[in-house]
């Protein structure tokens, strides 16, 4: 529901800015002839060096001098090993001596955690696979031990230790099935916690930490897949729904010569509370994270090891919710150790502004290191220097800029160029010393190069930045509006290339809304579907309302809480209203699309505001606020339980019989994130108020809608037709 699609096989738009591999779209950047593609550069730990794969062999190389490029593996030997299939990632010893090459990968619900892994020891150039026996494709996030002795990785649920000069391989835990899992994570977590690897090795090697998410109690959503045998069959998911207890989740630490495993005595009741960080702050100690039922209340413990008691250190509250993780960080933790571990950076929103507090090991100490009316969003941190880097808006929300301070001298740094306005992310080294940075706006085309830091100087490719202008095929521009509640609002309009302000032309809302994305942000594309009718005669508009997470503060962030589908609709449908007030627009051509979240807005502006909005696309829409899952919607909208009234408000077929416009809904039947549930229950309200409208059910398609041939191609079709009969383009 949360994740914003601008096309089905776009898939997730996210805006990254932390030290880890992101997505962002890959153009066709110029580099240079037989250089370094750094779109898909992976840094190695704890440096700037980085490794690249070229025709099969496996070079590393050092950001200092990008000609030092060292062969370290080469085809012949991966192919001895008996190894033939793509590397697609290498874990890293501590030591660089020795590597994991993960292969033959598969999917688990969004991503492909689980494949296979291969062992080499670079000094002899030797390698052989990882968890012989097992079965094939099933192994996951394998990682070595500080002391380079074992491997250890999940497989079919239960923990596995491995013996790197043997290849003895030992079971850790025995009670793993589909609802018992251990060293990973059910639906839910993944979806709404960010979390995928679940177990840790202690600094010294001794020990592992490592999540147990007891999901027996959890019941099934059942899916119908009527297409690929004679009789249909019935595919179960493991999901709880708005409402639902979630898991019992509980951390464990396998003492690996005992092989016993003692659990940490964290207070509270497992099943109304979850865990979703966990690491170890030295050989003894692990620093958790603990978060309520109704994820406003964040708690801090450090626990011990071995006896498992846990202190309580640092609480952080808010009236609405806590952000339980970083944005977008996939088992990143929610803190940064600073100061060699005697304390550690941690944002909190509990002044009105998302800030960056420096808070010492046993909480006692607190010093807000970001001061000012602007929200900051951590980036990066470089410990040799204690400089803290950030991405903050303090002008203009639809823009992103890295800035920094000093744990020394708090004052803050733009590092940004002025030269790259618009929209900046980066992807630091580990070290904070390097980074990639991507740049783009409305006026250009994206852009990349690898930087220095603190100095933000070009360090690849060679020449002047080539600053391009985005291939749309029409220009986007920005505006604010402000509606008659007082609301100002950001928005993107792109106009055809002709436009003549003289005539009327057609209106298009692209619409997200939810807490989990912007949309008006000034970068140089918009949404897929318009984009290609906008030179036909349209205006393509996007807004983000109150709710959105838009660097705006607290305030404007939390106003959604209880009233999802009530606040966000109101602010689009007014600022809808000002902008029909424009000469220009053609009142009796309004249409709106969105997809997920904005399904939902789509529906909620087409019912409650049927005087506005003529026509509208809906795609995987939750259709009803207890349809979907309980961490995501509890967050924003309390517990059913508590106030049921504001599920009835929030959900739009509560208001299906105001339907006056044209309806043309979609939906995959095998979506296992907003089900398709949603489109039954959907149809049935339009029906019993009589409603006609027009229905699109791809079979078996998941949440993006992208599996099958043909069918990103057919969807875009019965889309576009849809639109141009019933919001016709052209000047008038």
């Amino acid at each position: 529901m949360k994740k914003i699609l601008f096309t089905a096989c776009l898939g997730l738009f996210i805006i990254p800015v932390f030290a880890q591999p992101f997505n962002f779209p890959k153009k066709n950047i110029p580099l240079p002839e037989g250089g370094i593609d750094i779109r898909n550069l992976k840094w190695l730990p704890g440096s700037h060096d980085f490794w690249v794969n070229e025709a099969g062999s496996v070079y590393v190389c050092n950001a200092d001098n990008l000609d030092s490029k060292k062969l370290i593996l080469s085809k012949e030997q991966v192919n001895v090993s008996g190894l033939v299939k793509e590397t697609e990632d290498i874990v890293w010893s501590a030591d660089r001596k020795k590597i994991l090459i993960y292969t033959n990968s598969s999917r688990v619900w969004r991503g492909n955690t689980k494949g296979d892994y291969w062992f080499f020891d670079l000094t002899t150039g030797k390698g052989r696979q990882v968890g012989k026996g097992l079965p094939s494709s099933s192994l996951m996030f394998a990682k070595f031990s500080a002391d380079n002795k074992n491997v250890a990785y999940v497989s079919k649920h239960n923990l596995y230790i491995e013996e790197v000069t043997t290849g003895r391989i030992t079971q850790l835990t025995k009670d793993g099935t589909d609802r018992m899992i251990n060293g990973t994570f059910d639906w839910v977590y993944e979806e709404e916690l960010s979390c995928r690897d679940g177990f840790r090795f202690s600094p010294d090697g001794k020990n592992i930490a490592y999540w147990r998410v007891d999901a027996t109690a959890i019941r099934n959503h059942l899916m119908i897949n009527n297409t690929d045998s004679l009789y249909p069959f019935v595919i179960p998911v493991e999901y709880p729904k708005a409402g639902e207890k979630p898991s019992f989740v509980k951390i464990g630490v396998i003492n690996l010569l005992s092989k016993k495993t003692s659990w940490l005595k964290i207070p509270g009741d497992e099943q109304n509370n979850y865990l979703p960080r966990m690491e170890w702050a030295g050989n003894k100690e692990l620093m958790v994270l603990q978060m309520n039922r109704k994820q406003d209340e964040s708690d801090l413990y450090l626990c011990d090891a071995v006896s498992g008691k846990a202190t309580k250190i640092y609480t952080d509250k808010d009236d609405a919710w806590v952000e339980p993780v970083k944005p977008f960080g996939w088992d990143v933790p929610s803190w940064t150790w600073v100061e060699n571990d005697k304390a550690f950076l941690w944002t909190s929103e509990k002044d009105g502004w998302k800030h960056i507090y420096k808070v010492s090991k046993d909480g006692k100490n607190e010093q807000l290191l970001t001061k000012g009316k602007f929200d900051a969003e951590e980036a990066g941190y470089d410990a040799g220097s204690g400089n803290v880097y950030f991405i903050a808006s303090p002008y203009d929300a639809t823009q992103r800029y890295l800035y920094r301070l000093n744990l020394n001298n708090t004052d803050t740094t733009r590092v940004t160029p002025i030269t790259f306005e618009g929209t900046n992310s980066y992807y630091f080294s580990p070290d904070a010393r390097y980074a990639i940075h991507i740049n783009g706006s409305i006026n250009r085309d994206y852009n990349i190069r690898l930087i220095t830091l603190p100095d933000h100087k070009k360090s690849y490719p060679d020449g002047e930045d080539n600053f391009t202008s985005p291939p749309l095929g029409f220009k986007l521009e920005k505006f604010r509006i402000k509606t008659i509640d007082g609301i100002e609002m950001d928005g993107i309009m792109g106009k055809p290339n002709d436009f003549d302000a003289g005539k009327k032309y057609p209106v298009y809302f692209f619409v997200y809304g939810e807490p989990a994305s912007t949309t008006a942000n000034d970068e140089p594309r918009f949404d897929h579907f318009i984009s290609q009718l906008i030179p036909e005669g349209y205006i393509g508009i996007t807004l983000d309302n109150r709710g959105t997470p838009a660097l705006k503060g607290s305030e404007w962030r939390k106003s959604i809480y209880r009233k999802i589908g009530v606040i966000n609709s109101h602010d689009q449908a007014m600022a809808a209203m000002e902008i029909l007030k424009w000469p220009f627009i053609d009142t009796s051509r309004v249409a709106v699309h969105g997809w997920s979240g904005g399904g939902a807005m789509t529906l909620n502006l087409l019912f409650r505001y049927p005087g506005i909005y003529k026509t509208g696309i809906a795609i995987s829409a939750v259709t009803d606020q207890h349809f979907y899952d309980n961490i995501y919607t509890e967050r924003y909208m309390g517990l059913p339980q508590d106030n049921e009234e504001d599920y009835k408000q929030s959900s739009p077929n509560t208001f299906a019989g105001n339907l006056r416009g044209n309806l043309l809904y979609i939906h995959g039947t095998g979506d296992d994130n907003v089900h398709y549930k949603n489109a039954e229950v959907l149809m049935n309200a339009l029906i019993k108020n009589g409603k006609t409208f027009q229905l699109m059910a791809y079979p078996n398609r998941t949440h993006s809608i992208s599996e099958g041939e043909g069918t990103t191609e057919h969807l875009n079709a019965i889309f576009i037709k849809f639109l141009r009969e019933h919001c016709p383009p052209g000047a008038r």
